[in-house]
């Protein structure tokens, strides 16, 4: 194995500081070395296979079987033969032990190896690149990046994580690499880039093929991301594998600048005509938009709709319903409120300090109100920058967090850094700006009336389904308040210019404004903002809601009352209407009206003992599903929609994205090195990444 002597009993490598020297590919010649090692259990095992994770230690051949001695360390002859054992005590598949001495004396020459066959050139060029190969997709998997510097400026090594490994490797025995290297490292440098694309490739091209093995999938976008100064676009697929799991697989990032016409056409061409994604598959889409970037995503969005539309648009599950509401308006004031609370999140995440020394300043300043103080101390220990009331959690600490905040900043007992200090007085500026206080409100009155729909879509399946049925009652709503904003508006006015009064902040209107109209007749505060935010925000609200849940949309989460524990505890038969969206999908529709009945009559009654399954992955998990094969085709597209959370197991390739993403530096990001880390689960064939790419490149 790796790392140790495949001789029984053999120290080398281990206790031993031996060299190790890899089985000879030759198939005769390693039949040789397994008969001296006397490892019959080894011997049905191919050459290619022995070469690559068996080793012999180096005490077991004489000094005239080595070649040279060198930097790269010590390295046998072709025909190198190991004769020498010391008496190794060596198991013979279960049969006894037994004890054989091998003496080798001067005057008796080395066995013949008149049956050796030398690698021909193309085996050993083959060779070489499925180790560089390896070295990449290595380094790449443990997020290190490959790159190769060659000799540096004073004709000294220069020691890279590549050139680490390659030379590990040579020092290992691999003779194809130590051959071909040296030929190879004038041009290699120029290579690697190339390289690494094929590698990027081949995961991809793995990936598809499990996507597109399966059948329907959804296409996902996630937040826009900076790599060297360059915008890129997140690609996820959602998709059920033929176990009836739900997986999300990562398939890269697509360059997404220009204008919005061309970048949406750009990027559509590129994963479908370059990547080959066949989106006549796609049944769903979703986008993580973000402020400025809102109408670049929407067009693509829409581009992706007039040329596929079966792929309809619903909302991203990653993020509660109010943030990913607020997150797609690029209103100047939701801009500032949404990237002053990332700030904030990012502030405190720096050290547990500043959340303890918060929550103490929330004790003075609620010094008479006990329980109030409690209450927002316990939002302190949570992510609340991301969670469904986040706007109004924010109103409520708002001047205790402001007040503190200017102590920090002024830092008058020098316990905190300057950095510290700097970014606790650019989180007081924003807060300090009447834009913010006024939009911060208008958010929370109007977010109120979703909160409840964004906790369901984040349950089961019969809370999801709920959330379906009261979505059109909330859009009422919603169109109530914007036909009513006048009266609205006089009630948020006031909310915010009394906390505005409170910390002795001047309301007017913003400086970008007046200087964009600066010849417009003047505005007055109140009329400014009743415009350009009260009813600009409740606007944006409800066009985002119609716009991600359609009709279909709504249909198709209906159909979640057909998860068994939520038939069981509707206790009426289900309407076939929630089903009706999905009769041109299934794999036979007449029969579909019947099926559906004889679901709902073995679900509709259980006993004490039993449990129903309550989300969409243990129905599919059921071993009944074979029986009902309409409502499996049912259930795998309801599995794909973006809209749903899947559980910590299916949704792990997005933890590593975001992981990536949150924990590399800026400076450290790569494009290709994120895409090979995130997708390390992925088994790479050496041979076939080198056939692609010889057939990317035949010289």
């Amino acid at each position: 194995m790796l790392g140790h002597c495949a001789v029984p009993n053999c120290t080398g490598g281990e206790a031993d500081s031996q060299p190790l020297f890899r089985f000879p590919l030759d198939s005769e010649r390693c039949k040789q070395w397994l008969e001296k090692c006397q490892r019959e259990d080894l011997i049905d095992k191919p050459a290619e296979q022995l070469y690559k994770y068996e080793r012999l230690c180096g005490k077991h051949f004489q000094p005239s079987a080595i070649d040279s001695v060198s930097c790269i360390g010590i390295v046998l002859k072709d025909d190198a033969i190991p004769t020498i054992f010391d008496s190794p005590e060596m198991s013979q598949t279960g049969q006894g032990k037994r004890k054989e001495v091998v003496k080798m004396k001067k005057s008796e020459p080395e066995p013949a190896t008149t049956s050796t066959q030398p690698l021909s050139e193309e085996d050993e060029n083959r060779e070489y690149l499925k180790s560089v190969f390896e070295i990449i997709l290595l380094l790449g998997g443990h997020n290190v990046s490959p790159t190769y510097k060659g000799e540096d400026s004073e004709n000294s090594p220069a020691q890279t994580n590549f050139q680490a490994l390659l030379d590990y490797r040579i020092q290992n025995g691999d003779e194809p690499l130590r051959k071909k290297w040296d030929e190879n490292k004038e041009k290699f440098p120029d290579e690697l880039d190339n390289m690494i694309d094929v590698c990027e490739q081949y995961i991809r091209v793995k990936l598809l093929e499990e996507v597109m093995q399966n059948g329907p999938f959804s296409l996902i976008t996630d937040e826009l991301v900076v790599i060297s100064g360059e915008l890129f676009l997140p690609i996820f697929v959602r998709f059920v594998d033929k176990s009836n799991s739900q997986q999300e697989n990562f398939l890269g990032l697509v360059s997404f600048t220009g204008e919005e016409d061309v970048v949406a056409e750009k990027v559509l061409n590129e994963i479908t005509e370059k990547w080959g994604l066949k989106m006549e598959q796609c049944k769903g889409q979703a986008h993580s938009c973000s402020g400025t970037h809102s109408s670049k995503i929407k067009k693509f969005a829409a581009k992706v709709t007039e040329k596929f539309p079966a792929a309809v648009l619903a909302i991203r599950s990653t993020q509660t319903l109010n943030i990913s509401l607020a997150n797609s308006m690029p209103l100047s004031g939701v801009q500032l409120v949404m990237a002053t609370l990332k700030n904030i999140d990012t502030f405190f995440s720096r050290t547990p300090l500043l959340v303890a020394e918060f929550e103490q300043a929330i004790t003075l300043f609620y010094e008479d109100r006990t329980e109030k103080a409690n209450v927002l101390k316990g939002y302190c220990q949570t992510k609340w920058t991301r969670s469904h009331n986040v706007f109004e959690i924010a109103v409520d600490i708002y001047e205790s967090l402001l007040l503190w905040l200017d102590s920090v900043n002024d830092n008058e007992d020098v316990r905190w850094s300057d950095q510290v200090a700097h970014e606790a007085m650019m989180i007081s500026k924003s807060l300090t700006d009447f834009e913010f206080i006024m939009t911060l409100i208008v958010l929370k009155n109007i977010t109120a009336l979703t909160q409840a729909v964004g906790k369901n879509l984040l349950g089961n399946s019969g809370d999801v389904s709920r959330a379906a049925s009261s979505l059109p009652a909330v859009l009422q709503s919603i169109k109530e308040v914007a036909d009513n904003i006048d009266v609205y508006h006089e009630f948020w006015y006031e909310e915010a210019t009394n906390i505005a009064a409170a910390v002795d902040v001047v309301v007017k209107v913003p400086r970008s404004f007046l200087r964009k109209h600066s010849e417009s007749v003047a505005i007055q505060p109140e009329n400014y903002y009743k415009e350009y935010v009260s009813f600009a925000v409740v606007s944006g609200v409800y066009n985002e809601l119609s716009e991600v849940f359609s009709e279909q949309v709504l249909k198709m989460l209906k159909g979640l009352a057909l998860v068994p524990a939520a038939v069981e505890q509707n206790k009426t038969k289900s309407d076939e209407e929630c089903v009706e969206v999905f009769k041109n999908d299934v794999p036979n529709a007449d029969s579909f009206s019947a099926e559906l009945n004889c679901w709902w009559v073995k679900w509709s009654k259980k006993t004490k003992q039993e449990c129903f399954p309550s989300n969409i992955q243990d129905t599919l998990q059921l071993a009944d599903m074979k029986f009902f094969p309409n409502m499996l085709a049912v259930f795998r597209l309801l599995a794909i929609m973006p809209c749903l959370s899947l559980d910590s197991t299916s949704n792990v390739v997005y933890q590593r994205f975001t992981r990536y993403m949150e924990e590399v530096p800026d400076k450290m990001k790569s494009k290709s090195i994120a895409f090979m880390n995130i997708n390390s689960h992925v088994q790479s064939d050496l041979d076939s990444v080198v056939d692609l790419y010889i057939a990317n490149d035949p010289k």
